[in-house]
């Protein structure tokens, strides 16, 4: 018989009290870059991204200009490989051409280029800097998604708040797609080992508490509002969770 799962538990990580100039956090953000190749984030949610736009399971493709949110999108990096990914897909499919999105963090790190690497594909980036509570909590007023993306940013967040931030999600979008530390021994060997590439103090010690903050088995679904909803979650690599839901009759993803 396994032992039981470790419960989670939700710390403070150093970089998210760092201010976005400190030369450690902006080593600490490059680390992030080296730490979501070796989790395949970029290919875990460009795959999950891709049947969008064809339709899947019976249910209607989405159609152009598609409008994408991504929730702790940080300095815009990772979304703009994913971007670069599915472009190579849109020459079969005009939706990945021309895409409307908005990259919401509590912190201003989206760099003008990086904005122009963007516009190079056909999408139309803009920062939205708030904190992602405020949103969750503010009235909808007709703002919504085609799909939100969020990547290794829900586990910072403890059980209520969690609850909170995905309500607010699923008031806003059509599918909702997750890339997550999985909490688990070998991910939290792997996060103890990050200083075999260099990684600065900051991501050493902030890697550990995000696998003890991490989830596992369908601990993302019963956060998440049952009703009018499809779920699937699963282990994805070798350290990485992935959640994704979608409405009835909607695309799958």
């Amino acid at each position: 018989m396994s032992a039981p799962a470790t419960p989670r538990t939700v710390q403070a990580e150093i970089l998210d009290h760092l201010a976005p100039d400190d030369p450690e956090a902006q080593r600490s953000r490059r680390d992030l870059r080296r730490v979501n190749r070796l989790m395949g984030a970029c290919s875990i949610l460009s795959a999950r991204l891709r049947p969008a736009a064809s339709g899947t399971r019976g249910t209607a493709p989405l159609h152009a200009p598609l409008r994408l949110l991504e929730l702790g999108a940080g300095d815009g990096e990772l979304m703009l490989r994913v971007a670069r990914a599915l472009a190579l897909h849109g020459r079969h499919s005009q939706v990945w051409q021309t895409v409307e999105l908005r990259l919401l963090d509590r912190q201003a790190l989206v760099r003008s280029e990086t904005l122009e690497a963007y516009a190079r594909l056909g999408w139309r980036a803009q920062p939205l800097v708030c904190d992602v509570r405020d949103w969750a909590a503010a009235p909808v007023n007709g703002a919504r998604y085609d799909v939100i993306v969020a990547n290794l940013f829900l586990h910072h967040f403890a059980a209520g708040a969690l609850s909170a931030v995905l309500a607010g999600a699923a008031a806003r979008c059509e599918r909702f797609l997750a890339c997550e530390p999985r909490r688990s021994a070998s991910a939290l060997l792997g996060s103890h080992l990050l200083g075999a590439i260099g990684a600065n103090h900051v991501t050493r010690h902030d890697a550990v508490l995000s696998v003890r903050a991490g989830f596992r088995d369908r601990e993302l679904s019963d956060h998440w509002p049952a009703r009018g909803w499809q779920v699937e979650e699963r282990a994805a690599g070798l350290f990485s969770h992935v959640f994704v839901a979608w409405r009835d009759r909607a695309d799958a993803l």
